[in-house]
C-alpha cells in the first residue's frame, strides 16, 4: 500500500510539472497581431505618407491580416509594409502565411507569389514618402510557380543591408535557403529567430533552413531614402519588424513572438 501510495505521489508530483511547465512555457509567447484590429501596427507604403493605409491594402478579416489590392487601380510600384508599433532585438517570431489571389499583373514579375517579413528595419516614420524599401533584413517568403522549378522559401534579401553568411561578409541582395518548395494556397509555418547583431535564423515547418549573423546597414535596392538613416556599416541590434506588401495576396495568422532579450 504504501508502495502504491508513493507511485501515485510520484505521479501527481510529475503531472503537476508538466502543466506547470507548460502554462510557463504558454505564457511566454504573446499574440504580436490580435486578430481584431490594426491599432497596434504602423502603414508604410510607397508614394504615400506613413499611416496611410491606402486602399486598405492592410485588412482583418477571421482572425486573418490580409493583404489585397482590389482598391488600387494601378499597382505603380506602390510596396508597402505594416509595422508592429515597438521595435525588438532579440526574439522568436512565428506566424503562417498562405498565397491566394491573383497576383498583380502591373506589378514587377518578381512578386508573384512573393512577400516577407521585415526585421531590424528602420522606423517607418524616418521613411520620406517617397522612399521605396525600408533599410531592413528580409525573410522571403516565396511559393512554387507552374513551371515546376525548384523556389526555396524562407530566403534572406537586405534592401540597404548586409549579413555575414559563412564567415564571410555577404553582399548579395538574396540568399536562397534549402527549404522545400511550397505551391498553391497551403498554409506554411514560418519562424524567424533573432539574437540581436548575432545569430539569425530562418525555420519553415520546423526545418532550419538558413542561417546567418552580423545584420548591417549596407548596400543598395533601398531609394530615396533620409541618408541620416543609412549609415553604412553600422551593427544593427535591433529594429522593426514588418509584414510586406508587394503586388501578391497573401493572408497571415497566429503571428506571435517570444521575447528573448530577459
Amino acid at each position: 500500500m504504501k508502495k502504491y501510495l508513493c507511485y501515485l505521489l510520484a505521479g501527481c508530483l510529475f503531472t503537476a510539472c508538466q502543466n506547470s511547465g507548460s502554462k510557463t512555457g504558454h505564457a511566454e509567447w504573446q499574440y504580436l497581431f490580435n486578430g481584431k484590429d490594426l491599432n497596434d501596427w504602423i502603414v508604410k507604403i510607397h508614394h504615400h505618407e506613413t499611416g496611410d493605409n491606402y486602399g486598405q491594402t492592410f485588412r482583418v478579416q477571421d482572425s486573418m491580416l490580409l493583404v489585397r489590392y482590389d482598391q488600387y487601380d494601378h499597382f505603380n510600384e506602390q510596396f508597402g509594409h505594416i509595422y508592429y508599433k515597438t521595435p525588438f532585438s532579440r526574439y522568436h517570431l512565428k506566424f503562417e502565411y498562405r498565397f491566394t489571389g491573383k497576383w498583380r499583373q502591373d506589378a514587377p514579375g518578381y512578386t508573384i507569389l512573393n512577400s516577407g517579413v521585415m526585421y531590424h528595419s528602420q522606423d517607418p516614420r524616418t521613411m520620406p514618402k517617397e522612399q521605396d524599401w525600408p533599410i531592413s533584413v528580409e525573410m522571403q517568403l516565396l511559393g512554387g510557380l507552374d513551371d515546376g522549378q525548384p523556389r526555396p522559401t524562407g530566403n534572406m534579401c537586405s534592401p540597404g543591408t548586409h549579413v555575414v553568411y559563412e564567415g564571410k561578409l555577404d553582399q548579395r541582395h538574396c540568399i536562397d535557403s534549402h527549404s522545400k518548395t511550397y505551391r498553391g494556397d497551403q498554409w506554411v509555418k514560418a519562424e524567424l529567430i533573432v539574437y540581436g547583431d548575432s545569430l539569425v535564423q530562418h525555420i519553415i515547418n520546423g526545418d532550419t533552413v538558413l542561417q546567418y549573423s552580423q545584420p548591417q546597414i549596407g548596400g543598395a535596392v533601398v531609394n530615396r531614402y533620409d541618408s541620416t538613416q543609412k549609415i553604412d556599416g553600422k551593427i544593427l541590434s535591433s529594429g522593426y519588424i514588418a509584414f510586406q506588401s508587394e503586388g501578391q495576396p497573401i493572408d497571415f495568422k497566429n503571428i506571435m513572438i517570444k521575447d528573448l532579450s530577459k
